[in-house]
């Protein structure tokens, strides 16, 4: 017998899922008669507001043949080192430590990849007996042998920290090792024109929305994805940002614009919990939005070099160059240091064209002449076309 899936919603879920074979004609075309019923063609799911009297009303149309489907959320991968019995015992304790502290399951997977090398590296030790001066050789192991880059060497200090002060209760001061020296990058910034252009290359819709929120409002891609339909306070003028980085929440500035695609993008879509979902249901991917932003930037021809994360360096710097005042930045963006956010000033200062090179001010005494600036196509990114150093 064929069955009708009804997916259980989240317990705030604003609408649920149900899943009608293509063989119960019937019973579908009752469906779409339902007040609220709506077709995710996608997800190739039918859906209705969430309530009870709702879903009473499906179970009394389908009886039988309707099965109620509790889904399963997707693990975080093991890492894929073969652990003796005690380094699997140390690796599974300190998964449920940092679980239990609630942090990020991307953060948990770092650590336990970092703390794998680490138990591989003492194998057969006791770990309570391992010194601080073994771990930091350990450390300049993986440094000098592996050239790991800064930020794998502070994920496995991390991670080994966490262990040490988290699962075996070891005092902060036990554990101090000599960070890496924080390298001075600039953050790699869009024009406002390429961002136009990234937009404009975007057809659909979901996908277009998605882009205009992570740069509207300054998001992180984990945030963007951790989005609910909740969070969107459009009375209120804002976007609530709940355990963010550092498990923070925040407010963020809601556009009017954003707003009105918002709304068209939620009347084409009828997403329940999350505000964008994945054709199965649950949140929209990660990997997803990469690759749509990477199909917009070949598209538009913009920056190569940008990534989803440029769109909030993007929107940081944007703001400075509009004259909002650099604290007000620093809230929006959830940074916890001001000097976190003071980046932004040394992006707009190198970039700025109103400064002048003491170079012009003295073509004169070297006979020296600027071009005429030939009138071209909006773009910041010349420097990255060899052909203009030919």
């Amino acid at each position: 017998m064929e069955q009708v899936i009804l997916y259980i919603p989240a317990p705030k879920s604003g609408r649920f899922k149900v899943f009608i074979p293509y063989a119960l004609k019937s019973e579908r075309e009752a469906f779409k008669k339902l007040n609220t019923s709506f077709y995710h063609a996608s997800q190739k799911l039918w859906s209705m507001v969430n309530t009870p009297e709702n879903i009473q009303r499906v179970q009394a149309l389908f009886g039988e043949k309707l099965k109620m489907d509790q889904r399963e959320q997707v693990q975080d991968s093991q890492p894929t080192f073969s652990l003796s019995e005690q380094s699997q015992l140390a690796m599974d304790e300190l998964r449920q430590k940092l679980t239990l502290k609630a942090y990020s399951p991307s953060t948990i997977s770092n650590y336990a990849t970092a703390f794998a090398k680490f138990l591989r590296f003492f194998d057969q030790r006791e770990l309570t007996s391992i010194t601080k001066e073994e771990i930091e050789g350990f450390v300049y192991h993986q440094i000098s042998k592996y050239k790991i880059s800064e930020s794998a060497q502070n994920s496995l200090i991390n991670a080994v920290k966490a262990y040490y002060e988290h699962v075996l209760g070891k005092p902060r001061e036990y554990y101090e090792i000599q960070r890496p020296k924080a390298s001075q990058v600039l953050p790699n910034v869009l024009s406002k024109e390429e961002i136009a252009g990234i937009i404009q290359a975007t057809s659909n819709l979901k996908h277009r929305t998605i882009l205009l929120t992570i740069y509207s409002a300054g998001l992180r891609i984990s945030e963007a994805i951790r989005l609910r339909v909740r969070d969107i306070h459009s009375d209120e003028g804002y976007l609530f940002i709940k355990g963010s980085k550092n498990k923070k929440d925040r407010k963020t500035v809601l556009s009017p614009v954003l707003l009105t695609e918002l709304r068209c993008y939620y009347r084409a879509y009828k997403p329940s919990y999350w505000l964008f979902e994945g054709q199965e249901g649950g949140q929209y991917s990660t990997k997803s939005i990469q690759n749509i932003f990477r199909a917009a930037i070949q598209k538009s021809g913009a920056n190569p070099w940008a990534t989803v994360h440029t769109l909030r360096h993007s929107f940081a710097t944007h703001l400075l160059q509009n004259g909002t005042n650099l604290r007000i930045i620093q809230v929006l963006l959830g940074h916890s240091s001001s000097k976190t956010t003071e980046i932004y000033s040394h992006v707009l200062a190198v970039s700025n064209k109103n400064v002048v090179s003491p170079l012009d001010q003295i073509t004169e005494l070297l006979n020296l002449r600027p071009e005429t600036a030939k009138k071209s196509t909006p773009h910041t990114t010349d420097i990255h076309d060899t052909t203009k150093w030919s």
